[in-house]
C-alpha cells in the first residue's frame, strides 16, 4: 500500500475550543508563519454567538501550541471596518514581506463578505490597512515576494456564471488591486469539481512556486472538502507549471469526517523546512486544527508528472 503524501501528526487534533482560555465554540483554518524561530498559529474560532474571532497560539516545535490569554484580532467597532467587520473577522493567511507579516481576512458584515488586509512585525500590534475587495470575495493570499515590482495575490471571487475558481491579482501599494485574471478551474467530474480557493501561503521550491489549495467536491451526502497542490511559474505565477491530478489530504479522522461542518480538511497555513519538509495545518470539521508534514520534492513531483489541466 502506498504511503499517504501527507503524514499526520501522530497526536492530532493539535489544538481545540478546550485549549483556549477564553470562551469558543471551534478552533479552525489558522493563518501560520515562523517569526523569531517560534511558529505562530492565528486561528480562527466561533464566539458562542456564532460570530467569528482570530486567535494567537505559539509553539517552538511547531505541534505543542499555547494560546495566548486574549483573541489577537476581534471585529472593529469604528469607521469602515467597523462596518464590514460587523459579522466577525475569518480565516486569516499571514504572509512575510519585507520585514513585516501582511495579514489578509475575511470580513463579514450585512453587506456580504470581503477581504481586509492588516500588517504587524511582533504579532502584538496589528496595524488595518484597507479593505483590498469588493463583495464578494474570499480566501486571499499574498506572495511573499514582489513580483515585477509589485505585490501579487492569489484569491476567489464569487460567480455564478463559472465555477468559484482561483485568480490572480496585482497590487503597488497593497491598496489597490487590478489586472485580474483567472488561473486555475474546477475540472469537471474531478475531486474538485465544484469549486476550489486559494489555501496557504505559496512558498519558493527549486521548480517555482508551491500552493497548498482547497478543492470541494459535492456528493449525495453533502460537500466534501479536500486538499490539492499546484505549481506555479517563479517569475509569472500566473502561468501554472502544473497541477496535481490527485488530492494530497482528504477527510478521513473522526474530527475530520464529524463537527460543525463535516468532511472537511482545510487550510489557511503551511511552514516549508529547511530539511526539505513542509509543516501543514488544516482545520478538521470546521472544529479542531490539526497538522501534518510532507516532502516537498514529493508534492512538486506530483505536479510535474501526472497533471490536470489549469481549467
Amino acid at each position: 500500500m502506498q504511503d499517504p503524501v501527507v503524514q499526520r501528526y501522530h497526536k492530532n487534533p493539535i489544538l481545540t475550543r478546550h485549549d483556549v482560555p477564553y470562551s469558543v465554540a471551534t478552533v479552525h483554518n489558522a493563518g501560520m508563519v515562523k517569526h523569531d524561530g517560534r511558529y505562530i498559529m492565528l486561528f480562527r474560532s466561533h464566539r458562542r454567538n456564532g460570530r467569528s474571532i482570530i486567535g494567537l497560539a505559539e509553539s517552538d516545535d511547531g505541534f505543542s501550541f499555547t494560546v495566548r490569554p486574549e483573541p489577537f484580532l476581534t471585529p472593529s467597532t469604528k469607521g469602515v471596518f467597523g462596518e464590514y467587520e460587523e459579522f466577525g473577522v475569518e480565516d486569516l493567511r499571514i504572509s512575510a514581506l519585507e520585514g513585516e507579516y501582511l495579514l489578509t481576512y475575511s470580513a463579514y458584515s450585512r453587506h456580504g463578505v470581503r477581504i481586509a488586509c492588516a500588517r504587524t512585525r511582533d504579532f502584538k500590534q496589528v496595524e488595518r490597512i484597507a479593505l483590498i475587495s469588493q463583495p464578494d470575495m474570499r480566501n486571499v493570499v499574498i506572495f511573499p515576494q514582489k513580483i515585477n515590482g509589485r505585490y501579487a495575490r492569489l484569491d476567489r471571487p464569487h460567480s455564478e456564471i463559472s465555477p468559484w475558481s482561483i485568480h490572480i491579482s496585482y497590487s503597488p501599494d497593497l491598496v489597490h488591486w487590478g489586472d485580474s485574471k483567472v488561473v486555475m478551474k474546477p475540472v469537471t467530474y474531478h475531486w474538485d469539481q465544484l469549486k476550489i480557493g486559494p489555501g496557504a501561503t505559496p512558498f519558493m521550491t527549486d521548480a517555482g512556486w508551491l500552493h497548498i489549495y482547497h478543492g470541494v467536491f459535492e456528493t449525495m451526502a453533502g460537500a466534501v472538502y479536500r486538499l490539492g497542490v499546484a505549481l506555479h511559474d517563479r517569475d509569472d505565477p500566473s502561468r501554472i507549471i502544473g497541477v496535481a491530478d490527485q488530492w494530497i489530504l482528504q477527510p478521513e479522522d473522526p474530527w475530520e469526517t464529524t463537527g460543525y461542518v463535516p468532511n472537511v480538511v482545510f487550510t489557511c497555513g503551511a511552514v516549508p523546512e529547511d530539511d526539505g519538509t513542509v509543516k501543514i495545518y488544516w482545520g478538521g470539521a470546521d472544529t479542531v486544527m490539526c497538522a501534518g508534514s510532507a516532502r516537498i520534492r514529493d508534492l512538486v513531483e506530483m505536479c510535474l508528472s501526472n497533471p490536470r489541466p489549469p481549467y
